[in-house]
């Protein structure tokens, strides 16, 4: 059983009405021996499906047998996640483009030193949950440097980059591998969002880290076998390039679309004029990230998301 629950924040700056500007932690201990693993999410502030399933995590592993220790960061950007923003709101920057971070930096290279510090570097495991941030929905998973693992979470559709973005979680996970000389597999999810209900992406989310967890020997239980998976190795992120209402004209996520079939539109909320419209990019697609509900966007957003089929793998 989880022998010992400690919860406890990291102090890494001041913010200008006096208060600390903290990382609040929550640690499973396990009465065996066993790595740590550590799961985190809002990264980016407006993406919190990832939260929310950190939190049903902790009440579910709460009284189940571990072997080793679980280390929660279920707001990695708390103030973006207090406002509902994708950037740190202080500073306007990408936390998850700032890794390993500076300690004497800007604001979120400071807090994205104090995660390499206090999580990062002392984790064996990574798991990160994304999500669609609060408009869009997406449903993939990465592939990096642990296959298995990525696999079984139990995503239809897992991407395998040709290289990691620099300063993101994964480089400072890989940077925290040069440092320690230790082999860190991690997991980058990537569920939900968009203006649509959330529990069945934090169900799933739930499902898929408990499968993974029991796949790493941290709990007991079956390992689940994963669905038929298909593996890009391409994405394309296509924004509109005018302001109005995105109507979503795309087939569900998961599901084929051929090349020039309609993503959406961009209407004017004024005159009712089409502004935009927004065609798939690859011969063969499969939709990875859409609009589910008709929102309203600026030039640039996020719009669409397709996986290349062409070249995919199982």
């Amino acid at each position: 059983m989880v022998r010992s629950i400690r919860c406890w924040r990291e102090p890494f700056t001041t913010h200008a009405d006096g208060s600390d500007a903290a990382l609040a932690f929550t640690e499973l201990a396990g009465e065996e021996d066993g790595p740590t693993i550590g799961i985190s999410a809002a990264i980016h502030g407006n993406e919190n499906a990832g939260s929310q399933a950190i939190l049903e995590l902790f009440r579910m592993l709460r009284g189940m047998p571990l072997r080793g220790r679980l280390l929660l960061l279920p707001a990695a950007n708390p103030r973006a996640l207090a406002v509902n923003r994708r950037f740190t709101p202080i500073d306007e920057l990408n936390l998850n483009r700032e890794f390993p971070g500076d300690p004497a930096g800007n604001y979120t290279q400071q807090l994205a030193h104090a995660i390499s510090r206090h999580f990062l570097e002392v984790i064996d495991v990574h798991i990160d949950l994304h999500a669609g941030t609060d408009r869009p929905t997406v449903d993939y998973v990465y592939i990096w440097n642990d296959e298995a693992m990525s696999r079984a979470f139990g995503s239809r559709i897992l991407y395998r980059p040709a290289a990691g973005r620099g300063g993101t979680t994964f480089s400072g996970t890989t940077k925290a591998v040069t440092i320690d000389r230790r082999n860190i597999p991690c997991v980058v999810v990537e569920l939900g969002g968009g203006i649509v209900d959330q529990t069945p992406y934090v169900g799933r989310t739930v499902a898929g880290v408990m499968n993974m967890l029991r796949a790493r020997g941290a709990i007991p239980g079956d390992v689940v076998a994963p669905p038929a998976q298909t593996v890009v190795r391409e994405i394309a992120t296509i924004r509109p390039t005018r302001g109005g209402w995105l109507e979503p004209l795309a087939p569900p996520l998961g599901a084929e679309i051929a090349g020039g079939a309609l993503l959406g539109r961009v209407t004017s909320p004024y005159d009712f004029a089409t502004l935009e419209e927004i065609p798939a990019p690859f011969a063969r697609g499969v939709m990875i990230l859409s609009h589910l509900s008709r929102n309203l966007v600026e030039s640039g957003d996020y719009g669409f998301m397709v996986g290349n089929l062409e070249g995919a793998g199982s």
